[in-house]
Formats: structure tokens, C-alpha cells, sequence
């Protein structure tokens, strides 16, 4: 009786395709996640910033189970609270905690495999982290139709976000949202995050979470929601303008149209044959002739039945990639672009992640379907959706001893 060898493990690396070696992640093995191998130390670490993000998967739910050691006196007349007063943060934002109770979904509902543990097991199976999947016709078309219910459901998040209510309020409308498009929330209990939609203002990069802050005339808001409907996942956001003044501050239009004409711009480039790492190029040129910066910690990712899964899409240029698109593929592109550091910092709540300098960041994605010539963006706004891109304001200057405008849109 002859025995077969064992198959070959795959480098986890991102922008590899080598054969794994002995090598496995500390962080993975303390957590007790199995078949996190590398082929070597140099990709391990060249493939950090994106691999951490597995950890939150396992370390998140002991960290929820333990309260703060330290929190701030609640307000008398609120009751709000911050969490971390002594946590050195970057920007002007603070948590205002407590959170709200988590939402419930329906049983009538299908949920995702992680709605109870946490856990995304589907994803963690070695398919799940190596395999780019290839969807047939039927599989298409449920994509379109969870990408059209996500266009929905951000659209209508979207028309709430004015100065006044909390991200908290937006939260429970994306809940009530998907509910009504018979959809579960895909942020809710992912990884242990306890909203159904992230919302992220002013110098937040990604993940916040919705809290009992009051949005200003002012901020900026990048609203993230996906739904998971029939079996598949549609993701997609868009960062926008809440009141006048937000619109008429040169930085924070600079960073955010920044922001939506870089994902316009390497949308132009998928069809197949397109390599994954060409998109990072086109979107650090064009955030670069902004004077912006590209964040580096998070990528665009593969989704289908998986809310995560292969391939990585990084955002910034002479990334190293490997592959490229092919028919049938599912993948988002999401550039995350800062008016200043590239450098992310993240909260003790394990999730919000913010800019190192505290200068302002906007996001915007769209879930993509590689077609037989090009692309359809699944997500892709409607006639009527709110936001869209608005011109650089104009410059108050002082002119022959009185007011005048500047229109050459410089900040």
C-alpha cells in the first residue's frame, strides 16, 4: 500500500505564490489559529500590514468579554462616557460610549456562519484563504442582487447623515434597513463587532464604530455597509459631506474627492488579464497630484459567499501582488486616502482605526464583477443617490481693501 505525500501548503502571503515553508505566525499560533504559514521571514513581513487583520477574528472576543480598567466619569445629564480617557489619540474625536444594546436579527433571516461565535470558520479554511473563486452565471446574479440591496441600504443611511444625530442613529437605520431586505447586517458580530454598519468620521480610516457622538456641520463620514442576502455578501461605501461648512472646507474636498476619483480611476483598468497590483499605481498617482497620501494597513479584498476572502487588492503603487482578474471574479477596490500621514493607529476597542497624525482620511469602494470585456460595478449608484462629487470650493481673499473670490480651487 503506497501512501500519498501530504499536500503542499501555500504562502498566505499576499503577493505570493510560492510554495509555504515551515514558517507560521506567532500572533496566529498564540490564538490558536492553525495553517498560517509563510515561505520565508521577508514575506511574512512584507505581507504584516494586511495578514494582522485576521488576529481581530480571535483577539476581539476576549477583549470584548473584559471592560476598560479605566473609564471617565459619565456626564450627569447624558450619561455618555469615554472609554479610554487615558489612550493618546491622534485627532480631535473621542468614543462616546455606552454603546446601544446589539440589534437583533430575525431567525426568519439566513445568518452568516460567524452571527453566534465571532468566527468567519468559512473563511479560515485553507480554501478560504488560498482559492480566488470563479462564479457561474447563477452565482452572478445573486451578487448583482445583494449589490443593488447594499446600494439601497447605504443610500438611505446616506440621506440621514446630517448635523445632529449620532452615528448610533445611523446604525439603527442600516439595521432596520437590511431587516426590510430580508438581509443580515455582515459587519454584526464579525470578528466581534458589535454594529451592523461602520461609520467613520473626520480622521477615522475604517471600522469605527457607531457610538452616541452627534455628527457637526462640518464633519466628514465615510458610511461602510454590506448585506448578506441569499447566501452572498455585497460591500461597498462612500465618504460624505455633513452641512455647508464641511463643503466648504478645501481639505476635507480635496481628500474626499480625492478619495472617489482614485477608485474611479483603477475601476477604469479591471478586465481580465488586469494584474491586481496595477490598481495601487493608478490610485497613489492620483492621490499623490492631490497632495494626499495612500493608507497602506487595509486592502480591497475577494467577496462572494465569503465577506472576505483572496485576492488582496493593495491601494498603493509598487505594491507586489500577485494575479489577475479573470472572468467571473468578485472583488472590491476601497482606497483609503489621508490628507497627511499614510500611518494608521488603532483604538483600545480593537476596531477603529484612525490616522497617526489625526488628519482627515475619506474612503470610498464598490463591489466589482470582472466580465467577459471589462467590469460591472455591482454597486454602483443610482440616478437620485445622495452625495456625489462636488467642485473645490472657492478661496475668500481680500482684494483692493475689500472681499473678492479666488476660483482657481487651491486650498
Amino acid at each position: 500500500m503506497v501512501s500519498e505525500s501530504p499536500a503542499k501548503r501555500k504562502c498566505l502571503g499576499g503577493d505570493c505564490d510560492n510554495d509555504a515553508g515551515t514558517l507560521q505566525c506567532p500572533t496566529c499560533l498564540k490564538l490558536g489559529m492553525k495553517e498560517s504559514y509563510f515561505c520565508s521571514q521577508d514575506c511574512f513581513k512584507r505581507n504584516w500590514s494586511t495578514h494582522k487583520a485576521v488576529h481581530k477574528t480571535q483577539s476581539n472576543f476576549l477583549s470584548n468579554l473584559i471592560p476598560p480598567k479605566v473609564v471617565s466619569e459619565p456626564d450627569p445629564v447624558t450619561g455618555n462616557y469615554n472609554p479610554f480617557p487615558t489612550f493618546p489619540f491622534t485627532g480631535s474625536l473621542r468614543p462616546v460610549y455606552p454603546l446601544s444594546p446589539r440589534r437583533e436579527v430575525p431567525k426568519s433571516i439566513p445568518y452568516p456562519d460567524y452571527w453566534k461565535t465571532g468566527i468567519p470558520d468559512s473563511e479560515q479554511t485553507f480554501k478560504g484563504r488560498t482559492k480566488i473563486e470563479i462564479l457561474d452565471k447563477k452565482q452572478q446574479e445573486g451578487m448583482r442582487k445583494v449589490g443593488r440591496l447594499a446600494r439601497e441600504v447605504l443610500d438611505i443611511a446616506a440621506a440621514a447623515a446630517v448635523p445632529g444625530v449620532t452615528t448610533d442613529y445611523l446604525d439603527e437605520i442600516v439595521h432596520k434597513a437590511c431587516l426590510e431586505r430580508k438581509s443580515y447586517p455582515s459587519p454584526l458580530n464579525y470578528g466581534q463587532f458589535p454594529k451592523s454598519v461602520c461609520t467613520s468620521p473626520n480622521e477615522v480610516i475604517c471600522h469605527g464604530i457607531p457610538d452616541q457622538r452627534v455628527l457637526v456641520d462640518g464633519d466628514i463620514l465615510n458610511i461602510d455597509v454590506t448585506l448578506y442576502h441569499e447566501g452572498f455578501h455585497g460591500d461597498l461605501n462612500e465618504t460624505y459631506y455633513i452641512g455647508d461648512k464641511a463643503k466648504a472646507d478645501p481639505d476635507s474636498v480635496r481628500v474626499v474627492e480625492a478619495a472617489r476619483e482614485s477608485l474611479n480611476e483603477a475601476i477604469k483598468l479591471v478586465k481580465p488579464g488586469a494584474l491586481f497590483r496595477d490598481y495601487g499605481d493608478v490610485i497613489e498617482k492620483y492621490a499623490k497630484a492631490k497632495q494626499c497620501s495612500v493608507i497602506k494597513a487595509y486592502c480591497g479584498h475577494g467577496i462572494n459567499s465569503l465577506f472576505h476572502g483572496k485576492p488582496n487588492i493593495p491601494h498603493y503603487g509598487k505594491n507586489k501582488a500577485v494575479g489577475a482578474a479573470k472572468e467571473g471574479m468578485c472583488f472590491t477596490i476601497e482606497p483609503m486616502i489621508a490628507l497627511g500621514t499614510h500611518r494608521d493607529k488603532t483604538w483600545p476597542d480593537d476596531w477603529t482605526s484612525v490616522t497617526q497624525d489625526g488628519k482627515r482620511t475619506a474612503q470610498f469602494e464598490h463591489t466589482l464583477l470582472v466580465t467577459e470585456d471589462g467590469v460591472e460595478i455591482l454597486t454602483a449608484r443610482f440616478p437620485d443617490s445622495p452625495g456625489g462629487p462636488i467642485p473645490m470650493p472657492v478661496a475668500a481673499v481680500e482684494t483692493n481693501g475689500g472681499n473678492g473670490v479666488q476660483c482657481d480651487g487651491k486650498s
